[in-house]
């Protein structure tokens, strides 16, 4: 009985393992660095460099691209006007191009640095988290302009909204979480991360009031209802991003050392790590696509041998996106 209850144990483990791995790669096969990856009905946007590389998400056929993006960090879509945003970090602007036809439609000055980037849709606009300049650009998307800028008192990672006028920032050089006030445009609320440092990705269950923030090697739970922290997890290093699966109540936090810590939510104080999925190194930033549940992550594959304290060189054209279903 011991001996079929351990087989049992051991094949029912083996088709978890099974279900949790990298089911596609998309090679992309050019040069450059990368940032975040987004998906948007049936495409996936991937930040390369000097451009946006555009796939259809079914099969990873290059479809487009958006070029001229120079430092690209982000992709954010406004679907109710059709149109994309590119925050560009280099160029310190934001371009404008159409969804149908992917033709570039116009650039935004933004602050400097523009990182990550997203469509606001309490207040229907476009939002950049500038890096060098320490504060947020929010942008008319009828008028194209920017028509604020808030500042958050150090470097914004990334943001997420409440969709109700709140908005979440992880301040990354103070480890924190800054609230703003969506109506005027100012900070309220200043919640620390500690022990977590240098809060990178950022991901939030709306309907439960938890903001889940990646920090080095540790996931922290917020409640982003009080700023008091519900639970802390291990991850893996390296990583620079979380999803959340609002049907499921997984969250995924993707490890540039080759992995996702998958995470379940059973109830809002409820949280266990549930699964350690290999990827591949460098796959740090991290989408979801909600309509099929699959993770797609960009990479690429690296030198070997790199010297001690240096950053390994990516081998070129092996620039890549991994699917995990």
């Amino acid at each position: 009985m011991k001996k079929q209850l351990l087989f049992a144990l051991l094949f029912l483990s083996t088709g978890v393992v099974q279900a949790q791995k990298v089911n596609h790669i998309y090679p992309i096969a050019s040069d450059g660095g990368w940032d975040y990856i987004a998906v948007n009905q049936d495409k996936i946007y991937v930040s390369h460099g000097t451009q946006v590389n555009i796939l259809n998400k079914a099969t990873g056929d290059s479809v487009g691209i958006i070029p001229n993006t120079t430092g690209v960090h982000g992709i954010a879509f406004d679907n109710t006007t059709g149109k994309g945003y590119t925050s560009n970090g280099r160029l310190n602007n934001v371009t404008v191009f159409d969804l149908a036809t992917n033709a570039i439609l116009g650039q935004i000055a933004t602050g400097t640095n523009p990182d990550a980037i997203m469509y606001e849709p309490f207040t229907k606009t476009i939002i950049t988290c500038n890096g060098r300049s320490n504060d947020l650009s929010v942008i008319n998307v009828t008028t194209q302009q920017v028509i604020a800028t808030i500042p958050v008192g150090g470097k914004p990672e990334t943001a997420v909204s409440d969709n109700a006028g709140t908005l979440f920032v992880n301040i990354e050089d103070k480890s924190e979480i800054a609230v703003i006030n969506l109506t005027t445009n100012t900070v309220i609320n200043r919640w620390s991360l500690k022990p977590g440092e240098g809060p990178s990705g950022l991901a939030i269950d709306v309907a439960t009031k938890r903001l889940f923030s990646t920090c080095d090697q540790l996931l922290v739970v917020v409640d982003a209802a009080t700023g008091k922290i519900v639970a802390k997890l291990p991850i893996g290093n390296g990583t620079d991003g979380v999803a959340f699966d609002n049907a499921t109540k997984m969250i995924y936090a993707s490890n540039g050392e080759g992995n996702i810590t998958a995470v379940k939510e059973s109830d809002p104080n409820s949280f266990s790590i549930t699964a350690t999925i290999p990827t591949r190194k460098g796959a740090r930033t991290i989408t979801i696509d909600e309509s099929t549940h699959s993770l797609y992550l960009p990479t690429a594959e690296f030198e070997a041998n790199t010297p001690k304290g240096q950053r390994p060189k990516m081998i070129p054209g092996t620039f890549q996106v991994l699917v995990v279903n």
